[in-house]
């Protein structure tokens, strides 16, 4: 039987992971769940690029109770899996992410960056 590679670290940025405990706990566990098939080395299917941030960096979507919540991560850096901004959707009008976050995304990715190039 062949062994599974292990689980690649996670590092959240920021608030990310007190914002995340914030959330209902169905919508932890989705999120937890889907952090976990990234960690280890495969795509949720509830995950999808997000676009105009970078190569590597993927958003999950999950949906529950009416509300939508939102996690952003990147993969590329290094061996680990930086989640970089976890966020409650409020706007009930189209999909687009605000540029206020797109612009903490972008901050936090550059010091994930900075970071791993530390290590």
């Amino acid at each position: 039987m062949k062994e599974r590679p292990p689980l690649r670290p996670v590092h959240w940025m920021g608030d990310s992971l007190k914002v995340l405990r914030s959330f209902p706990d169905e919508a932890q566990d989705d999120i937890g769940h889907s952090l976990m098939i990234v960690q280890a080395g495969l795509m949720p299917i509830d995950a999808k690029p997000l676009k105009g941030v970078g190569s590597g960096v993927f958003e999950i979507v999950t949906r529950y109770d009416g509300d939508t919540y939102r996690t952003v991560y990147a993969i590329k850096i290094g061996r680990h899996i930086y989640v970089l901004h976890v966020f409650q959707k409020k706007s009930k009008s189209g999909i687009k992410t605000p540029q206020q976050d797109i612009d903490l995304i972008v901050k936090r990715l550059k010091e994930a960056q900075r970071r791993e190039g530390e290590q």
